[in-house]
């Protein structure tokens, strides 16, 4: 049986018993997160977000690998995490390399969603992208949290990349830090996508493995105006695009 079409017969299989993993300690863990948002105490909720995503990776077969390319492997608090967009476990496994409170910009559909619009709803921030009223209530609210000396995570593609290739950046995320006066932090998340594509259920790739992301050293951007704003996106841009191709030989 050729391999492509055992991955093919696999991949649903592997795909069933993520989410059952997912579900399943999500339902176990719900009345901590409930309770923990309710009550403002979100540095335990992170907490317990990090105890959930170890849940799911390792109850799934999937072992992160962080690969530090700053000084420190201390994150700045508070600051802007700037990542490529390729799989959900960008986001399950981005946990493993916060090392403080930080928060999530998410499409507004999630709201929608049973159980998980109580992140949204008290902790993370959801954003209507079609919307420039919405995006410009989601940017302020962001600059409000990390006036609080929260972090924002934000994926400035703004959409899921299917096979991995690096798509333009929105500014958003970039506006904010300079604004803000934070650094960014660019991640590099090599080969989410292999393990968990987004796409068909039956057509999309779903293994377990090794999840590949390097931490880029942190930029500041203490003393930049809007005028230095396109350059720090492509900088940004260039950074985890070369890093793309150092790792995996591909490059926009």
């Amino acid at each position: 049986m050729p391999l492509k079409l055992i991955k093919r017969i696999f991949a649903p299989i592997w795909k069933t018993w993520f989410f059952t993993v997912f579900v399943i300690s999500f339902v176990l863990l719900y009345p901590f997160f409930y309770i923990t948002i309710k009550t403002q105490h979100l540095n335990t909720t992170f907490k317990i977000k990090r105890i959930w995503s170890a849940c799911i990776a390792y109850g799934s077969f999937v072992f992160p690998k962080l690969i530090y390319k700053s000084k420190s492997k201390k994150m700045p608090q508070p600051c802007v995490f700037v990542g490529n967009h390729t799989s959900y476990l960008d986001i399950v496994l981005s946990t493993f390399y916060i090392d403080h409170l930080a928060l999530y910009m998410g499409k507004a559909e999630l709201l929608k969603a049973p159980l998980f619009k109580t992140f949204f709803k008290g902790m993370d921030i959801t954003v209507n992208r079609k919307s420039i009223k919405d995006s410009h209530r989601a940017f302020i609210k962001a600059g409000e949290e990390i006036d609080k000396g929260r972090s924002m995570v934000i994926y400035p593609e703004g959409t899921i990349s299917t096979y991995g290739k690096l798509r333009p950046f929105k500014n958003g995320p970039f506006k904010l830090a300079i604004e803000k006066q934070v650094p960014i932090v660019p991640v590099v998340n090599l080969n989410n996508w292999e393990l968990l594509q987004n796409g068909g259920y039956f057509k999309s790739n779903g293994c377990f493995g090794v999840a590949k992301t390097v931490i880029l050293e942190p930029i500041e951007t203490k003393g930049m105006t809007e005028e230095n704003l396109v350059d720090l996106r492509e900088r940004v841009f260039k950074l985890i695009n070369d890093t793309l191709h150092e790792y995996n030989g591909t490059k926009n």
